[in-house]
């Protein structure tokens, strides 16, 4: 089963892309928004990655998630399931095709900072991003169910990464 979409080399204008829906979003959270961050492989210059910008919202609380939703679906995304209590994951397609995943956390959630740290280190450290494209080339190669197992088989190498961001501070 193949993935939501395929790993091609790092383009150039993801950054932009990110921009662009940056600008789109902003609006929808109004005085709750904290910051607006691009993370995942799209984020780290030289990295393969799934050609989906992933977007990391931070907000002051969450008190109004129903209103997003609905803004939200206005802008052509949809609610996929929460990554852990609290991160809350939206995607987007346009013509089929998967082009960008929202993930919406406040800004003392755990996942700030993991999502964060991480792409802090893959931009700083050329060994651990060539380690990780080999892995999610190797991952695509050998998967056969889709999307989940996909995303278990990178679980262990970024839990690993992040451990070691953190005993680094």
């Amino acid at each position: 089963m193949p993935l939501t979409s395929k790993l091609t080399k790092y383009n150039a204008q993801w950054p932009v892309q990110f921009e662009a829906e940056a600008k789109r979003l902003r609006p929808i959270f109004g005085n709750r928004l904290v910051a607006i961050h691009h993370v995942g492989s799209t984020a780290v210059e030289g990295l393969a990655a799934k050609p989906e910008i992933d977007v990391l919202v931070t907000v002051a609380d969450r008190e109004v998630l129903d209103n997003w939703k609905d803004c939200l679906k206005l802008l052509g995304y949809r609610r996929g399931g929460d990554i852990v209590e609290g991160h809350h994951f939206f995607k987007r397609d346009v013509g089929g095709v998967r082009t960008h995943k929202l993930h919406v956390c406040e800004e003392e959630h755990p996942q700030v900072r993991r999502m964060l740290k991480i792409r802090d280190h893959l931009r700083t450290n050329a060994e651990d991003c060539a380690a990780y494209a080999a892995l999610k080339f190797r991952l695509e190669e050998e998967n056969r169910t889709g999307i989940a197992e996909y995303l278990v088989g990178k679980s262990p190498f970024l839990d690993d990464l992040y451990d070691r961001c953190d005993a680094d501070e």
